[in-house]
């Protein structure tokens, strides 16, 4: 009798975050998944499943996720590295498995399969990003399926390979762009927060059930809505949430994303006077304007002054503030009036811009 053939390996996988975020998207996927994360970086997260699903495609901190094709830390920046791309490209991917893993969590839809290949590139090397580009789509001659039409956007496959220095890493391609975009956030507003920054700031916060949750700077509402999914997720109950901006536009905005999920209706106020009573926020979650967003960015420590010292008010002994800011020495001289605590603290990039996430906590 002939011997039955083992299974294909379950390969692993890689997901791309905002840098500085890399703990909170493997706290996610460890937590959330039960996957067991091999290796961190700047901006991207290793790690295995037992078994490759749709859920893989529910994680919320993360910017897209990949099934490793290959990977390799030892580019030499040289025109040498276009045949080592060729060549593992041919030679050390299962094309065919990784082909019958996207097929799952991305069922085929009606007509011709589309697909497209990316690179992105980033530092100093002997040849262009065009040509890491043709050296990938040579060595993957044969594996495309013949009948499988290229497209430049919206294909049902996607191969990207990511070169970062000597650094260089393939895969297939699982989530699209709503996994970053999300497909609640029809209305914007100025500099609008990222909904994976917004998803680790509502893990970060810690909510549980009866809190309740401000956000008083809340812009298109995308905290809130971040909040509100994690908590439907977890099935924590009875939190109650609150939310407003001074700006009419916002509150318009955030009304047109959330509709009335969770009850959220958003007010017009200022966050230096808030109507909210004194101690009864367990949970403060916000992204304050940052330097270049006021018209005079020396107003910046008077205006954390101001909202801090107000956000201390409302806020209960024990409870906690995740806070996104720029001006982190202006954060710090506000909060130390204060009796809170830091916890944590990550920089990050939002917009292209450095800034600073932390988590404080009310003693």
């Amino acid at each position: 009798m002939a011997r039955r053939a083992d299974p294909p390996a379950v390969p692993a996988l890689y997901a791309h975050v905002q840098p500085g975020l890399e703990a909170v998207a493997a706290d996610e996927i460890t937590r959330d998944l039960q996957g067991e994360v091999k290796r961190t970086d700047r901006g991207s997260v290793v790690f295995r499943l037992d078994d490759i699903t749709p859920d893989v495609l529910k994680l919320r901190t993360t910017e897209d996720v990949f099934l490793l094709a290959w990977g390799s830390d030892s580019l030499t920046y040289k025109a040498s590295d276009l045949e080592t791309i060729k060549r593992w490209t041919a030679k050390k991917a299962d094309w065919a498995n990784l082909f019958r893993l996207h097929h799952a969590v991305r069922p085929k839809t009606k007509g011709k399969p589309t697909f497209h290949l990316v690179c992105q590139m980033q530092g100093e090397h002997g040849y262009r990003r065009v040509d890491a580009l043709d050296a990938m789509a040579d060595g993957l001659s044969g594996f495309v399926p013949a009948g499988w039409v290229p497209a430049d956007e919206n294909a049902w496959l996607e191969i990207w390979l990511t070169i970062n220095g000597k650094t260089a890493v393939c895969g297939v391609r699982l989530s699209d762009r709503t996994m970053r975009h999300r497909t609640y956030k029809t209305d914007h507003v100025a500099a609008s927060l990222r909904p994976t920054v917004a998803a680790a700031m509502a893990r970060l916060a810690g909510i549980g059930p009866g809190m309740t949750v401000l956000d008083p700077m809340c812009g298109a509402g995308t905290i809130l809505a971040e909040a509100l999914a994690l908590c439907e997720q977890r099935r924590i109950r009875e939190v109650r949430y609150l939310g407003g901006d001074i700006d009419p536009n916002a509150v318009f905005c955030t009304g047109q994303n959330l509709g009335r999920r969770g009850g959220i209706e958003p007010e017009r106020w200022d966050s230096t006077e808030l109507p909210v009573a004194r101690r009864t926020v367990d949970r403060i979650i916000c992204n304050p304007p940052f330097g270049k967003q006021l018209e005079k960015p020396e107003n910046i420590p008077e205006l954390y002054d101001n909202i801090v010292a107000e956000w201390d008010r409302v806020l209960k002994p024990g409870g906690r503030a995740v806070i996104l800011v720029s001006e982190m020495d202006a954060l710090k001289e506000a909060v130390r009036p204060h009796e809170w605590r830091p916890l944590k603290q990550m920089r990050v990039r939002v917009l292209g811009q450095a800034a600073v996430l932390s988590v404080w906590q009310k003693d």
